[in-house]
């Protein structure tokens, strides 16, 4: 499934290259996968969806360490999804950092409860707060 997409405008490019990436991932293509993903990253870097599916994509490959990297920047960008949290747990205790792994597992637990992580305010920088 490698080959060049024809260019739309951006969001369309990043849209084609999300679904071709899927379609790799469908089929077992891990390294093709993990290629377009980073580009939808390269392309988008505030795309959440881009950064969690690679984290995803690069723990299937065993590339641990990766997957933490795209895991946080995934948390970053939306430090009240629960589904990031919990990759990224996944991530940290596929690397075997357990204590990091509990952090995290523990603010998807906090998410899951309706709690949240950080404000959801425009110029309010995320932190561990959490608030009811």
């Amino acid at each position: 499934m490698s080959g060049e997409l024809p260019v739309h405008g951006h969001s369309d490019r990043i849209s084609e290259l999300l679904d071709a990436a899927s379609g790799d991932l469908a089929v077992g293509e891990l390294e093709s996968a993990v290629e377009k993903y980073r580009r939808c990253t390269e392309l988008d870097p505030e795309g959440f969806d881009g950064w969690h599916a690679l984290g995803m994509t690069l723990m299937k490959t065993g590339r641990y360490p990766e997957a933490i990297e795209a895991g946080l920047q995934a948390t970053q960008l939306r430090p009240n999804d629960q589904l990031a949290w919990s990759s990224l747990s996944m991530f940290y205790v596929r690397n075997h950092q357990i204590p990091e792994a509990e952090s995290a597992g523990t603010k998807a637990r906090i998410l899951s409860w309706g709690a949240k992580i950080a404000p959801e305010q425009p110029g309010i920088s995320p932190g561990n707060q959490v608030t009811a």
